[in-house]
């Protein structure tokens, strides 16, 4: 029974090719909680603002209300999961995620909606931050890189198949049934996690801290220029991808006609550029650097996104030209995503759940933003998400250019 709730520590180089795919598959899984709790309920929105009887403003407010309460629940996890280990907070988390989506299944009010969304967040939370921290725990900087981009493999899955299945269950059983798959998921994982994933963190390389220790370090991350410039530039990929997801509902379904069944096919392709840009990341691994790669991926975001705001803003090229050139910029994503996570962290060892949980706290409030942005600035048309996108792009370039030079070359 004490193997079963606590499998033993094991490096990657221990593990059988089984053992291996079985890691990557739970670690996948709990990276791809916000993409799954996100996209599978977009092409519900429009129902879900009618039952009840709301506007579809404060369903889309309900994508900002995830983020915050994300970008919270990870502060909350990163110094536990450095003191008590990696498994006990992200057991812990996974079971108030699966409570909260039955919650949310049971709503009757806009503002039910908005807190039990919180507390999926909140739950949540714990799966992003103790993946990144686990990877951290077991790679250094290259091999960082190329493990979050084969977990991007696995979590890239979700906004392909999550909007798809979510059109579905629309047909047969309601925007209800969405939250109840997304409690079965989340306790597949919850069981997942506790019979095989092992602990990454042994008890002498874990740190006691006070509550005053812990505001300590979190201080003393956000004075790390480097690491304070990578979150940042983490954040701007957030706020394209977030921008994307809160405007293309009304994008795609209102503005262009698009059923919410076909809004998932399309949402897929997005999907598929994405993860087939973080697989070919693998590779211009072993030739470059990974912050060399980073630039040249925000640099093409932010021409693909200025020419986005010229193609909606003049119409010229119409939906086809539009859909082109945010495939250009959600694929650049697939590029940042696992390249900057792995610089960000890379000088952190002890305090890797904190750099982690602060890491994503940042990316997470900048990607929120950029979501609650395109709908403070809604004017009927593309513009406002297509500028966001544009905006994120180029700041994000500025932060990673200005956040110091590469420490360490790849590995072949």
């Amino acid at each position: 029974m004490n193997q079963v709730s606590k499998p033993a520590p094991l490096h990657p180089s221990q593990m059988s090719r089984r053992q291996m795919a079985v890691f990557v598959l739970i670690l996948g899984a709990l990276t791809a909680f916000s993409a799954m709790s996100i996209d599978m309920y977009l092409p519900a929105f429009p129902q879900m603002a009618r039952d009840l009887h709301v506007p579809l403003s404060t369903v889309q407010l309900s994508v900002s209300a995830f983020l915050f309460g994300s970008a919270l629940g990870q502060l909350f996890y990163g110094p536990l999961a450095d003191r008590w280990g990696r498994r006990t907070p992200l057991l812990l988390g996974l079971s108030l995620y699966v409570a909260s989506t039955i919650g949310c299944a049971l709503i009757h009010s806009g503002t039910a909606l908005l807190l039990w969304r919180v507390m999926m967040a909140l739950g949540g939370g714990a799966g992003m931050v103790i993946s990144r921290a686990v990877v951290r725990d077991l790679y250094d900087t290259a091999e960082a890189a190329r493990m979050f981009s084969l977990l991007m493999l696995v979590m890239g899955l979700a906004p392909i198949l999550a909007p798809l299945a979510g059109g579905q269950l629309l047909l047969f059983t309601g925007w209800r049934g969405i939250f109840v798959f997304l409690s079965i998921f989340g306790l597949a994982s919850l069981v997942a996690a506790a019979v095989a994933l092992p602990e990454s963190l042994p008890p002498e390389r874990r740190v006691k801290r006070s509550t005053a220790d812990m505001v300590a370090v979190y201080g003393h991350l956000l004075k790390n220029r480097r690491y304070l410039r990578y979150a940042i530039g983490l954040g701007c990929v957030a706020g394209v991808n977030f921008s994307y997801i809160s405007g293309a509902p009304f994008v795609f379904i209102e503005l262009h006609g698009l059923s919410p069944q076909f809004f998932g096919v399309f949402f897929g392709v997005n999907a598929c550029g994405l993860i087939g840009a973080s697989q070919m990341n693998r590779r211009l691994l072993r030739r470059y650097a990974p912050r060399r790669i980073a630039l040249f991926a925000f640099l093409t975001a932010g021409v693909s996104g200025t020419l986005l705001i010229a193609a909606a803003a003049t119409g010229f090229g119409g939906f086809p030209l539009q859909m082109l050139f945010i495939f250009v910029c959600l694929c650049m994503t697939g590029l940042l995503y696992p390249n900057i996570t792995a610089l960000a962290l890379a000088p952190f060892d002890k305090a890797a759940g904190s750099a982690s949980a602060l890491l994503g706290t940042i990316q997470y409030l900048l990607g929120a933003s950029g979501g609650a942005l395109v709908g403070a600035i809604h004017d009927g048309t593309a513009v406002p998400m297509t500028a966001t996108m544009a905006l994120c792009g180029v700041l994000g370039l500025v932060a990673v250019m200005t956040a110091g030079g590469e420490s360490e070359r790849p590995h072949a």
